[in-house]
């Protein structure tokens, strides 16, 4: 077991068994677990629900840490906020914790429509949640709020995809594809029979390098933010932050979860016709991609936010690039709450 994956290092969250889970490439999740961390309480009209599905390597803690809380926009006081860590994230049922049948490099192949099939089940069935009064995530969650936006258009209400596209272009594919091969090219990784994420140590030491590079801004680095965040300099902030944050996750989870992001795609629905996919979506949207963000950059965005009738372009200014995810910016931070309320404001 990876002592990583715990709730003293994660929780407080719930595993929730949502039963037998098909998925779209054939495979099946017999028991399909799902680690969920709600805040605030539901309504007698069950009508005041936030969803918040998890980003890559992400979990509940982050939202929790950096996105909830009294006199934010996600107020655990006027909402309940239902935050869903996404299947392989090493919560919910992973590699790294599903039955020795399955696991390791025998977990099967996972979509993000499957992840949001497991949410809706979840709520409708657990919770017996009906309507979300908004989705919102970041990168890999945004991918998953327009999967819930174009899947389920008679439950939500309002998206907010942040920094993250519908469609996965072939670029980000690239990228997504080198951060995996920093981790399947180690030796250690012995083609994902490894013993831990000890034996993969260079792997993930290069996959946190190449996130260094990508996930911030070459402006980031120019200004010193680096420092600024407390480290002496680029390559403490890579050995310290970076490789201490991704050192410790299990490989295999890893690229559960990129391949999942490389084939992020809404256009399935309706056989590859992206403008005729989005079309469906009736939600209250604001698009808001990060000014410099190298994963998802604001033109991919936009092209995709002209094709959703009655949403706003919305981007929001961070030199952190795609990793000011993390909150490290207040003033991004303050923008978000923002952009949030007010669409949290529009009626449905």
């Amino acid at each position: 077991m990876n002592d990583y994956y715990t709730q003293d290092v994660h929780g407080p969250y719930e595993t929730i068994d949502i039963g037998r889970l098909e998925l779209e490439e054939g495979g099946v999740l017999e028991h399909c677990m799902l680690a969920v961390a709600t805040h605030g309480t539901l309504n007698a009209a069950r009508d005041n629900v936030i969803l918040i599905p998890t980003w890559y390597s992400g979990t509940s803690k982050i939202m929790e840490q950096a996105y909830i809380g009294p006199g934010r926009a996600l107020d655990p006081a006027r909402y309940f906020i239902v935050v869903v860590n996404q299947i392989g994230s090493g919560l919910s049922i992973s590699p790294s914790n599903a039955p020795a049948a399955i696991a390791g490099a025998r977990f099967p192949k996972v979509r993000i429509g499957d992840d949001v099939r497991a949410q809706h089940r979840l709520l409708t069935e657990h919770f017996g949640i009906e309507r979300l009064a908004l989705v919102v995530g970041g990168s890999m969650g945004a991918q998953q709020t327009y999967e819930w936006a174009v899947r389920y258009p008679d439950m939500v209400e309002r998206a907010a995809p942040i920094a993250g596209t519908a469609c996965n272009t072939e670029h980000d594919f690239l990228f997504a594809e080198t951060l995996s091969e920093a981790i399947t090219t180690d030796p250690g990784f012995d083609d994902g029979g490894y013993t831990g994420p000890e034996a993969v140590a260079a792997g993930l030491k290069r996959h946190a390098k190449l996130w260094t590079v990508m996930g911030w801004s070459t402006e980031f680095f120019r200004a010193g933010r680096h420092r600024a965040l407390g480290f002496e300099d680029m390559q403490a902030f890579v050995d310290q932050f970076m490789t201490g944050y991704f050192g410790p996750m299990d490989p295999n989870n890893l690229l559960c979860m990129a391949w999942k992001w490389q084939r992020g795609d809404v256009g399935r629905h309706t056989e590859g016709r992206l403008p005729e996919a989005l079309g469906r979506i009736t939600a209250r949207t604001y698009v808001m991609p990060i000014s410099h963000d190298m994963f998802f950059p604001p033109s991919d965005c936009l092209a995709e936010q002209q094709l959703i009738a009655g949403s706003e372009f919305r981007p929001l200014v961070s030199i952190d690039g795609h990793l000011a995810l993390f909150g490290t910016d207040p003033n991004w931070m303050s923008d978000l709450d923002r952009n949030l309320k007010e669409l949290l404001s529009l009626p449905a």
